[in-house]
């Protein structure tokens, strides 16, 4: 699946700061730190919430606060979008992110909205933990369990294999060693560590305001990454899915809280309403992939977009494929034979963090600056999906 989205822009696209496990942001929900991303963005493009047509918000652990559920249409309220308008949430697991934006596409292309507000939010921290099977009570001497939703969702029940075991599969496919996925997650950290030292994550992200020893504090730097890593500690951690495998806790994407806001418009709406256009959407592709092996999903979504837009990725500039795995994005890695030093330049997932839905629209914000800082053209946002997919965006700088 993929198509050409003509006259499409990027208006506007803010982040929050993700905040580790259990962090910063333990207090916030999904729907806190959206309306925040998204209140942001709406500043940031000087875009009256009156004029947004509709909103579309990725998330995926709907559970994780009471409100979870309403997150788009609680968003669109807060945000002081029109009573009238309509809101969706929509989840394609690790691309839901993308998926929002491209749902939002869809809208424009269809005539249904000029501006659509999108985005992507997850507290992790704040995933439920739960007893199955009590809704209609139990029984004496019946061993009720409690269910740790987080942990359990990270098992494709469909196939029996845990994601990390999929990222291990690839490595033994693609005959990926530990040193080497070891080299890429330090490689991760430091180039976030280098791009935060220079400021490059200024334009994106937005602070959010948090109580530290009981004081207002504004937080604004990421929490999870680990600047101070070393090789030598990374080779000392234990593989966690497979004896001798390549997948430890230095080598995964962290899990995090965070949100992300992307404005997307039409060519009359930024004329009719004097919108400063960042980038262009130019595509997107989606594919299936087999379930063992989910972390290769964005391989196809990126061959798919390059098709429909007919490019190749000599075209493109930056190419961000979130990292799950690091084994798991070496593999995309040498499949599509991607130049490095075009590929997550200022670090990835294994830095950063993954708060699931909200990495796509982490993404896109991302390479919306990082195109403008460095007068590049092209670049192209992805993610494998639980399950076996792949997404990928193609977007422009004007």
């Amino acid at each position: 699946m993929a198509s050409v989205t003509k006259g499409i822009f990027i208006v506007a696209a803010k982040r929050t700061p993700f905040g580790t496990f259990g962090g910063k942001f333990v207090d916030k929900t999904s729907v806190d730190l959206q309306e925040i991303a998204a209140k942001a963005a709406l500043a940031s493009g000087k875009i009256d919430p009156k004029i947004v047509d509709s909103v579309v918000i990725g998330n995926i652990i709907n559970s994780s606060s009471g409100d979870g559920a309403y997150v788009s249409r609680h968003v669109l309220l807060r945000c002081g979008i029109p009573i009238e308008k309509p809101a969706l949430t929509v989840n394609r697991l690790c691309g839901s992110g993308f998926q929002a934006i491209v749902n939002g596409c869809h809208d424009i292309l269809m005539g249904d909205s000029k501006v659509v507000l999108t985005g992507g939010t997850e507290n992790m921290s704040q995933t439920p933990f739960a007893i199955r099977n009590m809704r209609f009570g139990t029984k004496l001497g019946m061993d009720n369990k409690i269910e740790d939703l987080l942990w359990s969702s990270l098992t494709d029940a469909h196939c029996q294999t845990p994601m990390g075991v999929t990222a291990e599969n690839l490595a033994e496919k693609y005959k990926i060693t530990r040193e080497e996925v070891d080299q890429f997650a330090y490689n991760s950290q430091m180039r976030w560590k280098n791009a935060q030292d220079a400021g490059y994550f200024k334009e994106e992200i937005t602070p959010v305001p948090i109580k530290v020893k009981k004081q207002d504090v504004n937080w604004e730097v990421d929490e999870h990454p680990k600047p101070q890593t070393t090789l030598e500690n990374l080779a000392k951690l234990m593989p966690v899915f497979k004896k001798n495998g390549t997948v430890t806790a230095g080598s995964a994407s962290g899990i995090c809280d965070g949100a992300g806001a992307v404005i997307i418009a039409s060519e009359a709406a930024c004329k009719e309403y004097n919108l400063t256009p960042l980038a262009r959407v130019l595509g997107y592709g989606i594919a299936g992939v087999d379930p063992k092996i989910m972390g290769i999903g964005p391989v196809p979504a990126i061959q798919n977009v390059l098709r429909i837009t007919g490019k190749s990725l000599n075209d493109i500039d930056l190419v961000e494929i979130n990292e799950a795995f690091g084994a798991q994005t070496l593999a995309c890695q040498k499949e599509l034979k991607i130049d490095m030093n075009k590929l997550n330049v200022n670090g990835g997932a294994i830095a950063l963090g993954h708060p699931l839905a909200a990495s796509g629209a982490r993404i896109t914000s991302h390479l919306v600056y990082e195109l403008k800082r460095r007068n590049a053209k092209l670049g192209i946002g992805s993610a494998c999906i639980g399950g076996g997919q792949g997404i990928a965006l193609l977007i422009e700088r004007v």
